[in-house]
């Protein structure tokens, strides 16, 4: 089966943004540090479950506006090239900063914790911004449902993977100073990565 749709462009630009330090990555770190994996692991999976529903979200309603409204689209897709490209900038600024990033902890039972993981994600504005922006730059207009459903299978994927992988790669003590080290390295790595994303939608014709 050959997608129509660029699903290496969108998996580039949902890595750089799950992976990029924030609340999310910030909460998932600090707790998993002061409380271990087994606090870490149920915001990781409260945070999945939030981006799930944003991927959904987005690529269900974006499919609609597309078929409907072509100009609205292109609307959507130079919108989102301007914030991921606001994005780079502030990976790059944060990469140049020499402040040190203050890790936020989270406590609770394991459900208490996934609900708090799951409204971090699903009350933070930007993320339907940015899911909108991921969808709009990959996917043509009249994309099929079963495309649709590899691309958001294929994120939710990855992000599970990574978000989960933050927590157990935090509660260890020497990976935790091994990242504080090369904080800036990363955020470098990021700024590219959401640079690179944000080009491609200015330079690509999306054909309806």
């Amino acid at each position: 089966m050959v997608l129509e749709a660029n699903l290496p462009l969108i998996m580039l630009a949902a890595f750089s943004a799950s992976a990029s330090p924030g609340p999310a990555t910030l909460a998932i770190a600090g707790t998993s540090m002061t409380s271990g994996r087994s606090s870490g692991l149920p915001i990781a999976s409260g945070i999945t479950a939030g981006s799930v529903i944003w991927s959904v979200a987005a690529a269900l309603g974006l499919g609609t506006i597309m078929l409907a409204n072509v100009w609205l689209f292109e609307m959507i897709r130079y919108g989102g090239a301007a914030y991921l490209m606001y994005l780079a900038y502030k990976s790059a600024r944060s990469a140049l900063s020499r402040k040190q990033v203050q890790m936020k902890s989270m406590t609770g039972s394991p459900s208490t914790l996934f609900a708090k993981g799951l409204m971090l994600h699903i009350t933070n504005p930007k993320a339907v911004l940015f899911f909108g922006s991921l969808y709009s730059m990959g996917i043509p207009a009249g994309t099929a449902p079963s495309e649709l459903l590899i691309i958001i299978a294929a994120v939710s994927t990855q992000s599970f993977v990574i978000f989960h992988g933050y927590a157990l790669l935090f509660s260890s003590k020497a990976m935790t100073r091994l990242y504080l080290r090369l904080r800036r390295i990363f955020e470098g790595a990021f700024a590219l990565g959401f640079g690179v994303a944000g080009m491609k939608i200015l330079t690509t014709r999306v054909q309806p």
